[in-house]
């Protein structure tokens, strides 16, 4: 049937240019006005203003500012605090929205497919919202439905997207942004393919098949869109109220981070593929800890020789052995490789392999202070500087992303974990021709 919702485009994405430029602006400022103008701007309240603000136009850009929030030293903390919680805590559209875009995905009488249907959004976020129902059968049902005009939001947000991370690579010099430019591209344009996100959920299901303590949603296809996915209704404990129950029982916070832990990373490490947005949005617990999953839109698949590489540095690190290092980091891809180099990327990597090297129960920051990750980044980024700066390999962007939103959740947890264990219990095994054939 004809778009109902998305015509007259070019009236649309001018809206959107105007929309989202306002909003880049606002970033822009910060990052040049005292570096360039000497200027003195109130960075709390200027950071609220520029959260409600992207939080308001929605759309992809919500999603690069809430990535740009994850890369230390590229804006100041009072925006990174702020511009990180745009994903949870986005505004819903309302009833007559939700009727024209059902509408829009399953006919005139998309209505009648329902016994019940919430026109409330139980949850919304950048690129669409959820909504709560009952089919005929009596099945709970979520339906997922996609923002309208997604596909013209994405290039115009891209476009003010290159022209933060150019800025940013000017006064910062540390880091080349070109290839995480592109790898962010990538998994926009995949994550308005519900279709794609379809795809992903079914290989989640066959990873977790025979596993217990992860649930996937079950998809309705009859019901489902390029635009609109309809999926069993998973109900679960949000994160803080999980935090509160398990609070005195140290067990179910124990059981609580090893289900996040290999949930996460056995998709990683046994399959080579990762869950690339690990925002709070995307996961709730059962009483006894289990995990309900979500939010597949945004899924990164490595080869083989990548993940191979990663191992290799751990074992390197825990061995010592230099000619190792070298190789993981040439199989990754960095370039002119040399002492200095080496020397600053072995400053990250035993920060981010730390808590793997230690056959002990410990927190997952160590004894370290609050904001310790930031320091060494920040640390790491200057001897960068000095060194002329790298580009990183595109596969690091998503790969880091898991990296800190699954540290900020054993970090709220509080939890002593071996994660040596848990790390070596998932890798004893990788086999690249399973892999492959998985992926056939």
């Amino acid at each position: 049937m004809n778009n109902i919702l998305d015509k007259d485009k070019f009236s649309k994405r001018a809206n959107r240019y105007i929309q989202v430029t306002g909003q880049v602006s606002g970033i822009l400022t910060r990052l040049g006005a005292k570096k360039f103008l000497g200027l003195n701007i109130d960075k709390n309240k200027h950071a609220l203003n520029l959260k409600n603000d992207i939080g308001a136009v929605k759309g992809p850009f919500m999603k690069i500012a809430q990535l740009l929030s994850m890369i230390p030293d590229a804006l100041p903390i009072e925006y990174s605090n702020q511009l990180i919680q745009l994903q949870s805590n986005a505004p819903s559209m309302g009833d007559s929205f939700v009727k024209r875009r059902m509408l829009n995905e399953l006919g005139e009488n998309w209505d009648k497919n329902f016994l019940e249907f919430n026109s409330s959004a139980s949850y919304a976020a950048s690129l669409g919202q959820v909504h709560k129902g009952k089919l005929k059968n009596g099945d709970i049902i979520a339906c997922k439905l996609q923002y309208p005009d997604m596909e013209s939001a994405v290039n115009v947000d891209l476009n003010q997207f290159q022209i933060i991370l150019n800025l940013f690579e000017k006064y910062n010099k540390a880091i080349k942004t070109k290839k995480i430019f592109l790898e962010i591209k990538d998994r926009l344009v995949e994550e308005i393919d519900y279709e794609n996100e379809i795809n992903n959920m079914e290989i989640f299901k066959r990873i977790f098949e025979s596993s217990n303590f992860v649930n996937i949603p079950k998809v309705y296809k009859d019901y489902s869109t390029k635009k609109l996915i309809t999926m069993t209704w998973l109900d679960g404990k949000p994160l803080d109220e999980i935090i509160k129950y398990s609070k005195n029982k140290k067990d179910l916070s124990e059981k609580i981070a090893e289900n996040i832990f290999n949930a996460w990373y056995t998709p990683f490490y046994k399959f080579c593929v990762i869950h690339g947005d690990p925002h709070f949005g995307n996961y709730s617990f059962k009483r006894n800890g289990d995990i309900n999953l979500f939010d597949f839109g945004c899924v990164r698949f490595f080869s083989t020789k990548f993940v191979k590489a990663v191992i290799d540095l751990y074992h390197a690190l825990k061995n010592k052995d230099d000619d190792l290092t070298i190789e993981a980091y040439k199989t990754w891809g960095f370039k002119k490789i040399n002492k200095k180099l080496i020397k600053v990327l072995n400053l990250w990597a035993s920060y981010i392999y730390g808590p793997l090297l230690e056959d002990k129960k410990r927190l997952i920051q160590g004894k370290q202070k609050k904001g310790y990750g930031f320091d060494i980044a920040n640390n790491v980024y200057k001897e960068l500087r000095k060194i002329g700066g790298i580009e990183p390999p595109k596969e690091f962007v998503f790969m880091d992303r898991a990296a800190i939103g699954m540290g900020s959740l054993f970090m709220k947890l509080n939890v002593k974990l071996n994660w040596h264990n848990l790390f070596n219990n998932l890798i004893k095994d990788f086999d690249e021709k399973k892999i492959l054939r998985f992926r056939k």
